[in-house]
């Protein structure tokens, strides 16, 4: 697999980045940055309010409401609390910042040749704008985003995919598309620019990969919404404690509401929720993968169904021989030596193919060419004329027309073994000598090592695989079978390809699909996640929302598991951080009333030395269970591909239960470790 220079990981806590995010976290402070997460704003102005009610402390000792170390300890630990959270956001930031820059090493300025009415004329390339027309020969690089309109040539796309392999451009086809900073190894062409200063796919990335244009996704949004909606009702819960703690003579200073009130409100997903929006971005690109919005990213983890293009995906494309079959009365050696010298002038890969495995049957065969029958659409026949030999090879039916054309007969067998050829999945090609058909060629497409185990994987997931192919229905179900995908869309048509998704959608699903061509365009531009190849044309990168580097058909399966990855880390995380409310209610309230009540001593399990100390150890967990999870949040919860059900009881045994616990043996320890200091006592 190549590795785009965008992909080279540093280290998950790289010095420098720490250090730059560090200084990142004290700015993240600032109200204004703060106000976009409401959970982490309630905890500035409760922070903001606690140290207020400490300096007033300072200067008039009589009117403190509880001992001046404790306010200032929880003020303290509040405001680290918000430090810790923009300190896991400045991270995820960080790393994105470091593809960045690495992403603008990549990036060359140089002057381009542009086409005015015929002549060319040298500017900057920064002054290029859509439409125009560069003429870029070897050795000199491609100056911005385009379509080749002319000519073809060979392109070193290293810098953009880190493939160093170069790779074949040409106008007028799927592979018309350059990215600007490639090189053009040989020849010439002539490129239509397709995007304007700062508008370019590099630029794009360099935003993507920065974060500066990371929207907020449905998903995230509708988590926002509910934690405000859970910090509303411990805002209630808080403020109702209040007159009872009065009715019960139990004394609650503002800084302890402000305290109890920070423990419960869910501040670990809060505190991390932008971080791993921004990780799970980043993780996609790391796969070379370059999503246009965070929406997309999303819809990719919950797909139910994967069109896959079938040649290139699922299979290698290029037909293989595997066999010859001689028709009655003519010798496998015969047909094998003919079908060698009709392949002598086919430079395809089915051609290349067919010489190969004949010449393992028979060996080598010499013969005088006189003249070599180019292949053609109109004739569907290619072949050779040799000194008293007319030989030719291509469909079955057009070699049954030029065989009846020379007076010859068809023997039945004919139609009879190619039909069987095309029911397993095979293409026939006939091979004929005059007025003679000698019997067919075999040629499979060859399904990929693997893949049908990599479609296991996803009927795991409960997603559904779709192979779309041109090929007969017959064929098509012989390849479908042998892949292992679950259906087939045969002699597909744009407009197929386009019914079919929406019919799904229609459906409630959300489907995905991968394109690299024009005709792929509306598909790409319907399916939920549209995968578009970066090898491929201008049209089908504009119309999907996702591009992937390496133009990997495949890399389909890897989105979709990033997209499951970022769902289940903010869904663990969730359950984690709610249940760890759930356990800090238990922890606290009960400490603070067991005086006044006695009858709630079996709910007092924990035994904290004191109430005072009971709402420190919780701050301080509070705190440091954020700094414990930003690994998780970065990385990514695992995932493995068990159905929904399965990973549900999973992340709630993990990450409800563990959720749970971790408060009562944190803020216990936290608490013992307080205690054995003097702080906290009485």
């Amino acid at each position: 697999m190549a590795t785009h220079p965008v992909a080279r990981a540093p280290a998950l806590f790289d010095p420098a980045i720490v250090r730059q995010a560090l200084g990142q976290s004290i700015r993240k402070l600032a109200p204004r940055h703060v106000a976009k997460n409401p959970v982490m704003f309630v905890v500035e102005v409760g922070s903001a309010f606690t140290t207020a009610l400490f300096v007033r402390d300072l200067f008039a000792p009589g009117a403190a409401a509880a001992p001046s170390w404790f306010s200032a300890a929880v003020s303290a630990w509040l405001w680290f609390t918000l430090a810790f959270a923009g300190f896991a956001e400045a991270m995820a930031e960080g790393r994105g910042k470091a593809q960045a820059a690495s992403l603008r090493k990549t990036r060359q300025e140089a002057p381009a040749r542009r086409l005015v009415e015929g002549r060319e004329e040298r500017v900057p390339a920064a002054q290029l704008r859509k439409g125009d027309r560069v003429v870029v020969g070897a050795g000199e690089l491609v100056p911005g985003d385009g379509e080749i309109v002319e000519g073809v040539a060979s392109i070193d796309e290293s810098a953009i995919t880190g493939e160093s392999a170069p790779v074949i451009r040409e106008s007028g086809g799927d592979r018309s598309a350059v990215t600007g900073g490639t090189r053009v190894l040989s020849d010439r062409i002539v490129v239509r620019i397709a995007s304007d200063p700062g508008e370019t796919f590099l630029d794009r990335m360099i935003a993507l990969v920065e974060g500066a244009s990371r929207q907020k996704t449905p998903n995230e949004i509708a988590l926002h919404i509910l934690l405000v909606g859970l910090t509303l009702v411990f805002l209630f819960a808080c403020a109702t404690l209040v007159p009872l703690a009065i009715y019960s003579g139990v004394a609650l200073s503002g800084t302890v509401i402000v305290a109890l009130l920070v423990c419960l409100i869910p501040t670990t997903i809060g505190g991390l929720l932008s971080a791993i929006g921004i990780a799970g971005m980043d993780r996609l690109i790391r796969k070379n993968v370059v999503a246009t919005s965070g929406r997309a990213v999303e819809a990719a983890g919950d797909v139910d169904v994967l069109l896959l293009d079938k040649t290139g995906t699922i299979t290698h494309g290029n037909r293989i021989a595997v066999d010859f079959l001689p028709m009655p009365g003519v010798t496998a050696e015969r047909l094998a030596e003919a079908a060698l010298l009709a392949s002598r002038g086919d430079e395809t890969p089915e051609g290349r193919s067919i010489v190969k495995l004949a010449a393992e049957r028979v060996g080598e065969r010499e013969g005088a060419v006189l003249e070599t029958i180019p292949f053609s659409a109109h004739t569907r026949m290619s072949g050779v004329e040799l000194p008293g030999r007319s030989l030719r090879k291509g469909a079955v039916d057009a070699i049954a027309r030029h065989v009846e054309g020379q007076g010859g007969t068809i023997p039945p067998e004919l139609h009879d073994r190619a039909g069987e050829i095309g029911d397993r999945g095979g293409t026939p090609l006939a091979v004929a000598e005059g007025a003679l058909v000698l019997g067919i060629v075999h040629l499979k497409d060859v399904v990929k090592t693997g893949i049908t185990e990599r479609f296991d994987r996803f009927r795991r997931m409960g997603i559904r695989t779709v192979m779309i192919t041109g090929d007969n229905p017959r064929t098509a179900a012989a390849i479908a079978k042998e892949a292992g995908v679950d259906d087939f869309l045969a002699e597909a048509t744009p407009e197929t390809k386009l019914r079919f998704i929406r019919d799904e959608q229609a459906r409630g699903r959300l489907v995905a699909m991968t394109g690299d061509g024009t005709n792929d365009a509306p598909a790409l531009a319907q399916a939920d996640v549209g995968v578009a190849m970066a090898s491929g044309t201008q049209a089908a990168k504009e119309a999907g929302n996702m591009v992937d580097l390496d133009s990997d058909p495949t890399k389909l399966l890897e989105v979709v598991e990033v997209g499951k990855q970022l769902l289940m880390t903010r869904g663990c995380l969730t359950t984690f951080s709610i249940a760890n409310d759930v356990s800090k209610y238990f922890a606290i309230v009960p400490a603070l009333f067991v005086g006044a009540y006695p009858e709630i001593e079996p709910l007092n399990v924990m035994r904290l030395s004191s109430p005072l100390g009971a709402i420190l150890s919780a701050v301080v967990f509070n705190a440091l269970v954020i700094v414990a999870l930003i690994p998780l949040a970065l990385r990514g919860v695992r995932y493995r591909p068990l159905g929904a059900r399965a990973l549900l009881e999973r992340s709630l045994l993990v990450y409800g239960a563990g959720g749970v616990v971790a408060p009562f043996a944190g803020i216990k320890l936290i608490d013992l470790f307080l205690s054995t200091l003097g702080i906290g006592r009485g």
